[in-house]
């Protein structure tokens, strides 16, 4: 085999060409790297929201609790279940509202019973201000709400169907979902938009053992007639709404893939055209072909994962920031923050390799069988 120097060699010796392939490849990896963060950041307000003792009850064949309603009455009927503790009725209803930039977006409404919801979500907290007093009509919102929407503040003033609602609190539910809505009392909800039902009922349950029992019992209630997840199941199938986001991600960062690899080729072609001597003198000291062609593959390679942890490198001060998009289950604004991860940075170097060698490859090939007689009496 050829030595790995002389790879190292030649790469300092091309100085120029090499980090201009270095830049190229680390630029593709570092949109690809932050293309997986994002994706990877929604996915995780999802997993990570609710607890493991509560179980989701939404109306049969609903996707969401936005377009799920049913009777009050249930409530009574899921509290009598056996191994069931506490049951909060909650609604749901969808808002649109001016962002600080000046477009707007669609924002959750959730009304709540301000005690038993708040003990089953032990995650949320009042970060500032307090608690909204039922009859008042209060809110409190989350604090990514508060910095992305117009008059969303404590003190401030929020129009929510026909009426003016005072803002009070600021929710921190420790990027979970509920980091992207806004909290009201379920009566005063109800009320406002005429809507006497619940969209949801969350159940806390008495202990693991009754988990399972819990729910076959809700499924099979033919009186009933709703849906029964896990509080977390629930949360992780709303993931799909960062489907669209991963394909569009990958779609840009295989066109962009696409581009480097030929800059790659382009830097080993040159690489071969420049060594065309030293390579026939390589064959007649004794190198087989597979050894030149293992040794350009591997040298484009190599520069590619410098390439690839310069990307990775590049994309970190993406890591922590926050966004938001579309659920496309709920139809409102989900928020996030990009998340990177030593696994992501893996899969970048991972990328940026595979398209080393690929762009290595028709290069390696054209050195490794190019007549030895002909490439000596090429001028250099």
């Amino acid at each position: 085999m050829i030595p790995v120097r002389y790879n190292l060699r030649s790469i300092i010796v091309r100085r120029v060409g090499t980090l201009m392939t270095v830049l190229g490849v680390g630029l593709t990896v570092a949109v690809f790297v932050s293309i997986l963060a994002m994706v990877h950041g929604l996915q995780n307000t999802f997993v990570d929201s609710g607890e493991p003792l509560n179980l989701m009850i939404i109306r049969q064949g609903s996707q969401s609790e936005t377009n799920s309603f049913f009777n009050r009455d249930i409530k009574g009927i899921i509290e009598t279940k056996d191994g069931v503790q506490t049951v909060a009725g909650e609604i749901v209803v969808v808002i649109n509202r001016v962002r600080v930039t000046g477009d707007t977006s669609n924002v959750m409404v959730r009304g709540v019973d301000p005690k038993t919801s708040m003990e089953l979500r032990p995650t949320v907290k009042i970060a500032e201000g307090r608690m909204f007093k039922p009859g008042l009509r209060e809110l409190v919102v989350s604090r990514s709400v508060s910095l992305r929407f117009k008059n969303a503040k404590i003190g401030d003033t929020l129009k929510i169907g026909r009426s003016t609602w005072n803002v009070v609190g600021i929710l921190d539910a420790s990027k979970s979902a509920q980091d992207s809505e806004i909290w009201g009392n379920y009566n005063e909800i109800a009320q406002e938009f005429e809507r006497p039902v619940y969209s949801s009922l969350l159940v806390r349950v008495r202990d693991k053992a009754a988990v399972q029992s819990v729910k076959d019992d809700i499924a099979r209630d033919r009186q009933v007639k709703l849906d029964v997840f896990s509080e977390k199941e629930y949360y992780a199938s709303q993931t799909s709404s960062a489907l669209p986001i991963q394909v569009l991600g990958y779609l840009v960062a295989v066109i962009m893939a696409i581009g480097s690899c030929f800059a790659v080729m382009n830097t080993m072609y040159a690489a071969t055209a420049y060594r065309t001597r030293e390579i026939a003198t390589l064959r007649v000291l004794g190198y087989r072909r597979f050894s030149i062609l293992t040794s350009f593959v591997f040298e484009s390679v190599l520069l590619a994962v410098c390439g690839g942890i310069v990307g990775c490198l590049m994309a970190l001060p993406v890591n922590g920031i926050t966004t938001g998009t579309t659920n496309f289950s709920s139809f409102s604004e989900v928020v996030f923050q990009f998340q990177i991860t030593p696994g992501l940075m893996l899969q970048g170097i991972i990328f940026a390799a595979v398209m080393g060698g690929i762009g290595g490859f028709l290069p390696g090939v054209r050195a490794a069988f190019t007549p030895i007689v002909r490439a000596l009496r090429t001028e250099v």
